[in-house]
């Protein structure tokens, strides 16, 4: 685990994308133009885009050196990326970098994270100590969390 580069951008693309389209059925039901847009950014322009955005902190997992898991926390105290390729699934390879980003934002002082989770990944963050806020409304479902992170 380790800080993303601008030079890793097209494999992070790579890694968003296939996530997003192979693993989170449930949310897209395999609708192109949903896919098409939750994708729209996650071109490698797009990845580079988030890397130089302030208060957007990006970090990457490395298995045998190529890029399998791309994560984000914010400025403000949210967890805002967390995907896995799908040929890293189920290697414990998530709940690290989940592991990770949640002590990143205990070492900057924040007591309680935040994520926004789709259908495929709620069940994954229950398991590890998220609690639901509500449902949130837009073009794709989203479940709002919370877990305390300190004392």
């Amino acid at each position: 685990m380790r800080p993303a580069r601008a030079q890793d951008a097209p494999e992070m693309s790579r890694v968003l994308i296939a996530s997003i389209t192979e693993l989170c059925h449930a949310d897209h039901a395999d609708d192109p133009d949903r896919i098409a847009e939750w994708t729209g950014n996650k071109t490698p322009d797009g990845v580079r885009a988030m890397l130089a955005r302030d208060g957007f902190f990006m970090v990457v997992v490395e298995l045998d050196g190529q890029v399998v898991a791309v994560g984000a926390t914010t400025a403000d105290g949210e967890i805002a990326l967390n995907y896995v390729a799908p040929e890293a699934r189920f290697r414990g390879v998530s709940k690290a970098l989940l592991g990770h980003m949640e002590a990143d934002l205990r070492s900057r002082g924040f007591v309680e994270g935040r994520l926004r989770a789709t259908k495929t990944a709620k069940a994954f963050y229950r398991a590890q100590g998220w609690f639901p806020d509500k449902t949130q409304d837009g073009s794709m479902a989203c479940f709002a969390m919370h877990k305390r992170l300190a004392g």
